[in-house]
């Protein structure tokens, strides 16, 4: 169903779901309503949540808030794109895309201050990954990032499976990870990979939805017992 303009009909959504995304008329309103959904910790385990259910709980981690824009996008009749960014010893990030003037630009859902929106003033999706290098890195300060897709548009896949499931959207992280990625480095580039220094390790610890105290207990409990493994490993 590849039309240029969602209505509501096609996606599936109530009146007042459809209201909600009609309103988010450009990639500002749209990043704006992602940045005050405070961030899915999952604290019940992995999910991917349809645009429904992102709308009815009030939170989204990086694909969730990605298929929420995608779908505001298309409601305005631009395509609903994503595009995967894929890192090693890392998680993955995605953003939902869109062009002004030939460039692309990103719209990111993120609770941390590096992996933000873009704006559309790169040429190529690889500027536009490139953009998010230096800013990608794990707790060690590794710079993680390596692949990044082409263009996925969501318009191939039924809205009944992301839009409005009231089960996890895995199908949708799956067919990205399918995707054809491509390299942003060498081998012999990795190998001259700086870490992060301590002032960026510093504004990486920065947060804008605080984690519940049960998500910290597991953070701490996972980084003692890393910890652990790694001292075992010395002896």
């Amino acid at each position: 169903m590849r039309k240029r303009f969602a209505r509501r009909e096609d996606l599936g959504l109530t009146e007042a779901e459809f209201r909600i995304l009609e309103r988010l008329d450009s990639p500002e309103r749209i990043q704006a309503f992602l940045d005050a959904i405070p961030a899915n910790f999952e604290p019940d385990g992995d999910t991917v949540l349809s645009v429904r259910e992102v709308l009815r709980r009030r939170r989204a981690h990086c694909i969730e808030g990605a298929m929420v824009a995608a779908c505001a996008l298309w409601i305005q009749g631009e395509p609903p794109l994503l595009a995967d960014l894929e890192a090693v010893q890392d998680y993955d990030h995605v953003v939902a895309l869109f062009r002004r003037n030939g460039c692309w630009g990103a719209i990111s859902k993120t609770n941390h201050v590096l992996l933000r929106y873009r704006d559309p003033v790169y040429r190529t999706l690889r500027e536009l990954a490139m953009s998010y290098f230096h800013e990608y890195a794990n707790r060690r300060g590794q710079k993680t990032l390596r692949t990044y897709s082409r263009a996925f548009d969501l318009r191939t896949v039924d809205p009944k499976r992301w839009v409005t499931s009231p089960k996890d959207c895995f199908e949708v992280a799956e067919r990205l990870d399918e995707l054809r990625h491509f390299p942003l480095i060498s081998k012999r580039q990795e190998r001259g990979l700086r870490t992060r220094d301590r002032m960026e390790r510093r504004a990486q610890q920065l947060r804008e939805h605080p984690p519940p105290a049960g998500v910290r207990r597991r953070w701490a409990e996972r980084l003692e017992q890393a910890r652990s493994r790694r001292a075992r490993a010395r002896r």
